[in-house]
């Protein structure tokens, strides 16, 4: 049997680091790599903020207008993939960022915090999020985003 590799292992990961890049497109499908960290520089997410980040930013990128397919963490802990139909790039970095925006100001209780919602909701801190919200906020103000990973 012939088994090919998954496209995002083509990437050079030690060619790129944080940021906004277009991992694939599928028809109608655009893949982001929303890159929180740089690839193998042994800084990485830790469970808790990884975990409570993707709770908080999936509700409010669904809730964004945005035809959102999925949201969620990447394995390696150095970002999340998010799968939009029919993507306008302008569009999915505004909603990106108003979503961060959203975040670091929530007040209240962690989306999905209940045994009934989720599977590990005792790993979940609100800190932690808005924490890995203004870290990736402030990635994407400061670099002009084109979408490639070189």
């Amino acid at each position: 049997m012939d088994i090919q590799k998954n496209a995002s292992f083509t990437v050079d990961h030690t060619k790129f680091g944080e940021g906004l890049y277009i991992s694939r497109i599928d028809g109608d499908i655009t893949t982001y790599d929303m890159r929180t960290r740089r690839p193998n520089s042994g800084n990485y997410m830790d469970n808790i903020a990884m975990h409570t980040f993707e709770h908080m930013f999936s509700t409010y990128i669904r809730n964004s207008g945005l035809d959102v397919i999925y949201f969620g963490p990447m394995g390696c802990q150095t970002g999340f993939y998010l799968l939009v139909r029919n993507a306008d790039n302008d569009a999915v970095i505004a909603e990106i960022k108003s979503a961060c925006e959203k975040i670091k100001g929530h007040c209240g209780e962690v989306f999905g915090a209940s045994e009934i919602e989720c599977g590990n909701f005792k790993t979940l801190n609100l800190s932690a999020a808005k924490a890995e919200a203004e870290k990736y906020l402030d990635i994407l103000n400061k670099t002009k985003v084109n979408f490639k990973y070189f």
